[in-house]
């Protein structure tokens, strides 16, 4: 019962990620992004409005903003493919009732690494066109600061996320 539940609050916790679209740049957002070394304040403005963070970010113009924000939003549709795929194997891990046979735990693991191989080649194709759409500072920038929001997402996932036995 305890497990389920846990499986149940983390789906829920995965679920209400912050959306990729903005509506507004909210207070967290507006702030110095400048320097993204605190990871705190990074995860608080990417919860908040990760689109708006993105925009403060990199400052476009008018022509880099055409080009790069349909870039942007396929991206987050891919990556949104992979993090539900990695979910799904999470849910059923913490979610589990009885001991894993070693079958599913290896059928899990290549689940895992399938989630991780799609956000790379999402990520690849992500780089190729952001490097042809923006100058090169910019999109390295924001290829960083993408790096550093998943880097928090991740470490967020891991902490909440036991170790199987």
């Amino acid at each position: 019962m305890t497990k389920s539940l846990a499986a149940l609050l983390f789906a829920a916790a995965l679920i209400a990620a912050p959306p990729a679209s903005a509506q507004g740049t909210p207070a967290s957002a507006q702030g110095s992004v400048a320097d993204m070394t605190d990871m705190q304040a990074l995860r608080e403005a990417a919860k908040a409005d990760k689109k708006a963070l993105v925009a403060k970010t990199l400052m476009l113009t008018d022509a880099e903003a055409k080009k790069f924000w349909p870039i942007y939003d396929s991206y987050q549709r891919a990556l949104d493919v992979a993090v539900r795929q990695r979910n799904v194997v999470v849910v059923d891990l913490v979610g589990l009732q009885k001991p894993l046979s070693d079958p599913y735990a290896r059928d899990l693991s290549k689940e895992l690494i399938a989630a991780d191989e799609a956000e790379i080649r999402a990520r690849r194709t992500l780089q190729n066109k952001v490097m042809k759409a923006l100058p090169p500072k910019k999109a390295a920038r924001y290829m960083q600061l993408e790096s550093k929001i998943r880097a928090v997402q991740a470490y967020d996932i891991a902490v909440a996320i036991p170790l199987i036995r």
